[in-house]
């Protein structure tokens, strides 16, 4: 079978594409023939030794297809659709995907959305229902608004009823997250962010901030936040956020700072289903709007890796294995 692997750390000229065998699954695994991967900012931490990972090692923390053979203990029947996020190797033809960590998808939804849903759409909605748990009225910040996770955070927070202000970086862009919901759009590379809020609010602040940018943004979020407002850095795609001074937080008004993981908020089974199904549902129902911004097959995964790096996207890039 065909599969991208690493050997070192480094940038995407390190993805190889190569023949392997096709793998066996072991207790409580299934063999998937992955039909679409979702390409996240997670591959490129773990290709690049932001987390370390072992070698020969096969990227992809999110993919759809249909079940091959289950392995030992598994129950799954041969030609179950399933997708599954948070469990490597979905850069492949084949993957064996922990039984755990494999859920339905309803026949409405296609492998390309499912792929494209499952990592960012669960993280959003950790992000809103856990992690800040946002209700009518509150006002948030979204950073990389037009971005895959961006523009389903927008979604779900103005279902709840949330104001919502986001950052991006073009008109282009602003458009697609005022098309998602958000009440106003920041250019970030044309006007302070930081300002511009505190505008829009008068001054009080905002409830929460959501980051994923991470070093380039984090401080202005401590600005922007009213009293008892909290800081949620979920991503760094600007770099690694340093070590923090844990007064500033009583200096800024009794902030709360939190640095989550889907992993964390998806490791109970009953959570995942539920966080899955969730999702997915949204989707089937039309009731949350994806945006699959480009299709690469898989030889060109490094291409991907180097527009998802650039920061020039919108929505998601997925890698289309089999049709």
């Amino acid at each position: 079978m065909k599969v991208v692997r690493i050997h070192t750390f480094g940038g995407p000229e390190v993805l190889q594409l190569e023949e392997a065998p096709q793998p066996e699954p072991s207790e409580n695994q299934a063999l998937v023939r992955v039909m679409a991967a979702g390409i996240n900012f997670i591959d490129v931490y773990q290709r690049s030794g932001l987390y370390k990972v072992p070698f020969p090692y096969t990227p992809g923390m999110e993919g759809a297809g249909t079940v091959e053979k289950a392995g030992p203990g598994c129950d799954l029947v041969p030609g179950t659709r399933v997708a599954w996020a948070m469990a490597a190797g979905a850069y492949a033809e084949y993957a064996t995907v922990p039984t755990a960590k494999l859920v339905p998808i309803p026949d409405e939804v296609g492998f390309d959305a499912a792929a494209a849903v499952m990592l960012q759409g669960m993280t959003a909605h950790y992000l809103s229902e856990s992690t800040f748990p946002a209700k009518s009225g509150d006002v948030a910040v979204v950073h990389a608004g037009a971005g895959g996770t961006g523009l389903l955070l927008i979604q779900l927070l103005k279902s709840k009823g949330a104001t919502v202000y986001t950052t991006v970086s073009t008109v282009d862009k602003a458009k697609l997250a005022k098309q998602a919901g958000a009440d106003e759009t920041i250019l970030y590379k044309d006007e302070d962010f930081v300002a511009r809020v505190k505008e829009l609010t008068s001054g009080k602040g905002v409830n929460v901030v959501y980051d994923s940018v991470g070093l380039t943004t984090y401080q202005g979020g401590f600005e922007v936040l009213r009293p008892r407002g909290t800081l949620v850095l979920f991503g760094q795609s600007s770099g690694k956020v340093p070590p923090i001074d844990p007064t500033i937080l009583s200096e800024k008004g009794s902030l709360f700072l939190t640095r989550p993981s889907l992993a964390h908020h998806s490791a109970d089974r009953q959570e995942l289903l539920h966080r899955s199904g969730t999702i997915l549902g949204l989707v089937r129902d039309g009731k949350l709007r994806l945006r699959i911004e480009k299709r690469y097959p898989l030889p060109e995964v490094a291409q991907a890796h180097r527009d998802l790096e650039s920061r020039a996207t919108t929505g998601k890039l997925i890698v289309e294995v089999a049709s």
